[in-house]
């Protein structure tokens, strides 16, 4: 046996051939994602999705494009809420809008957009700061559920009361029920906050970057990448942005000891805030 050889469990063999046949079929690459976190949804979804081993699985995912997209659900947890976060949001206003404000026209990319709970903070924060109108927001996702779901701009009443003290605590300026219509036993948020997004698919494994932009935000993402696609999503991140453009991550991601560290600076380091660093001469 070679030297360098590691035993895997069965288990883990299932997996790493699923993830690959998933890369194969249908071009999704969850091959550099965090293996621990990846184990416990692959055992979730098997549960849930009623096959009797991961290889079952496999099968059923290979043969059915149905059964992949049900799949893709727990791999890519669509969980998030409107101003996550509040101190992220209160930092941005602080921080970054009033430089933002000096650019004749904004380019914002939201990576990993989930149901959409993000971008759609963003552009409530763009809005009471007066930029809304010349800026360009790109929201993306590899979920197409999840894109399908953020852009009808629809969400529990329930939900919305949570969003509601995110807002407050975010440093909202207005009361929060302007911005939705309470329709079809839920709230359907206002139709100019909807067209101002453009919801697209994006993989961070795989994609090249598509467009040059002043701020991307991509929060509680890299948590369940590895090192390897840590760096390459932010080697994206750093190729978009223009001249001392902005990068914010989530609370618990940080810049530090990866391959970019040296390339931003922060701005609000406990609100994961960063600037691109000048290139040097």
């Amino acid at each position: 046996m070679p030297e360098d050889h590691v035993t895997l469990s069965v288990t883990d063999i299932e997996i790493r051939l699923l993830v690959q046949a998933v890369y194969l079929r249908y071009g999704h690459d969850f091959r550099d994602y965090a293996q621990a976190s990846l184990k416990r949804r692959m055992f979730q979804a098997r549960q849930r999705m009623g096959a009797p081993s991961i290889s079952a699985l496999q099968e059923r995912v290979l043969h059915d494009p149905q059964e992949f997209a049900q799949l893709l659900q727990y791999l890519t947890v669509p969980v998030s809420e409107m101003f996550r976060d509040p101190g992220y949001f209160l930092a941005l206003r602080r921080h970054v809008l009033p430089v933002l404000r000096t650019y004749a026209s904004l380019k914002i990319w939201v990576a990993g957009c989930s149901t959409g709970e993000e971008p759609y903070s963003l552009a409530i924060l763009l809005h009471e700061e007066g930029l809304l109108e010349r800026t360009i927001l790109y929201a993306t996702d590899i979920n197409h559920a999840s894109l399908e779901k953020a852009k009808q701009g629809i969400f529990t009443l329930d939900a919305m009361q949570g969003f509601t003290r995110n807002y407050q605590a975010s440093g909202g300026q207005r009361s929060f029920s302007d911005y939705y219509t309470a329709a079809y036993g839920g709230a359907v948020l206002d139709k100019r906050l909807r067209d101002a997004i453009t919801f697209a698919d994006h993989s961070l494994a795989t994609d090249a970057v598509f467009s040059e932009t002043q701020f991307v935000s991509c929060r509680n993402v890299l948590i369940y990448f590895n090192r390897n696609l840590q760096d390459r999503a932010l080697g994206l991140f750093h190729e978009s942005l223009t001249h001392r453009g902005f990068l914010g991550l989530g609370s618990k991601e940080t810049l530090d000891f990866s391959a970019y560290a040296d390339r931003f600076e922060p701005v609000s380091r406990p609100d994961r805030l960063y600037r691109r660093k000048p290139e040097a001469a």
